[in-house]
């Protein structure tokens, strides 16, 4: 037998196929060359009409008045300008550069800052723990605390000034009477004036403010706790884990995202507190218990030079802008994990 004899009676060779053009090679690789338009689907646009008389709204509503706000803080703009008499000058950056070499602004930043960091560990600490509360007690303790906590929430800001003025009167608030009473010094306690001492004033405006805000904080951070698998804290009881370890390593993981983003929006609530300090001052806050929003409406309104209003108003907006970029970075890490 010859070679080209075993050659023509081996099994037959196969030929590899052409590929079909479909656009995609070999490889598994898409093929260069024009894709196919992608057709939109039936009412894919629906969405977008329907948010965007809301998106048109906020756009007036706050980016008109930013808009303004910065023109203004490069202007001179006084008393005879506003009312259109005569131009307005542009002046560049003069208002930043007084503003920011100014002492009285830092000893405000400082004081605002202060305020606004007690205010937020007292909110966040006192809210977590009446949530943490709110697991262990009965239905209808919980449901009534529920309502007390939903009608505190609800009260007007004028209405609770009002009540906490009255607490805190010099000569008929029941702070007074009862602090009396307890230390049995009535000469030290009745007729006692706390706005006399800016640091006694503040504790009345911080709890104020802070029993404003603790509705909010307990009800997000019960609704968080709820979401916490029971299955995970038995297992890790079970295994001989404490109370503490069990929060520190069980709880505290998982309502870690809605605890950190509820903060950051407390210090941009606390840092612009004004209504509250305003009425308890009875319309006139001294320059003792100016914060940055006070600051700028007395600079801009009662020294006439709305330029500097708006130019400390501005810088107090870029303050704020790292606290909300690092809410929406943490509320964009939560929808990643979601």
């Amino acid at each position: 037998m010859t070679a080209a004899d075993t050659k023509a009676a081996g099994p037959p060779v196969p030929v590899p196929r052409v590929p079909e053009k479909t656009g995609i090679s070999p490889s598994g690789q898409e093929a260069d060359g024009p894709r196919p338009k992608k057709r939109r689907k039936k009412g894919e646009l629906l969405p977008y009409l329907l948010i965007l008389p809301a998106i048109l709204a906020i756009a007036a509503v706050y980016v008109y008045p930013l808009i303004k706000t910065v023109i203004m803080s490069f202007q001179d703009l006084g008393r005879a300008a506003l009312w259109g008499n005569g131009e307005t000058p542009w002046v560049g950056f003069e208002q930043f550069t007084n503003i920011l070499g100014d002492p009285e602004f830092w000893a405000v930043v400082g004081r605002t800052v202060v305020f606004m960091t007690i205010c937020v560990v007292l909110t966040m600490g006192i809210g977590l723990l009446i949530a943490l509360m709110m697991l262990k007690v009965s239905t209808w303790v919980r449901l009534v605390l529920t309502v007390a906590l939903i009608a505190a929430w609800s009260m007007p800001l004028m209405v609770a000034a009002s009540v906490f003025r009255w607490l805190s009167d010099s000569d008929y608030g029941l702070i007074n009477t009862l602090l009396a009473d307890i230390t049995g010094n009535e000469d030290r306690w009745l007729g006692h004036n706390w706005f006399l001492d800016p640091w006694q004033g503040f504790g009345i405006i911080t709890l104020l403010v802070v029993w404003g805000a603790i509705p909010f904080v307990v009800i997000t951070m019960y609704a968080a706790l709820t979401q916490v698998p029971k299955e995970l804290e038995e297992a890790a009881s079970l295994d001989g884990a404490t109370a503490y370890g069990v929060y520190r390593y069980v709880t505290w993981p998982v309502i870690k995202p809605v605890f950190t983003m509820v903060a950051t929006l407390s210090v941009i609530w606390d840092f612009n507190v004004f209504g509250q300090i305003w009425l308890l001052r009875g319309n006139k806050p001294e320059p003792e218990y100016e914060t940055l929003g006070l600051y700028s409406f007395s600079k801009a309104f009662e020294s006439t030079s709305f330029s500097q209003g708006s130019a400390i108003a501005l810088i107090t907006v870029l303050m704020l802008s790292g606290v909300a970029v690092y809410y929406l970075r943490q509320l964009i890490k939560t929808g990643e994990v979601e």
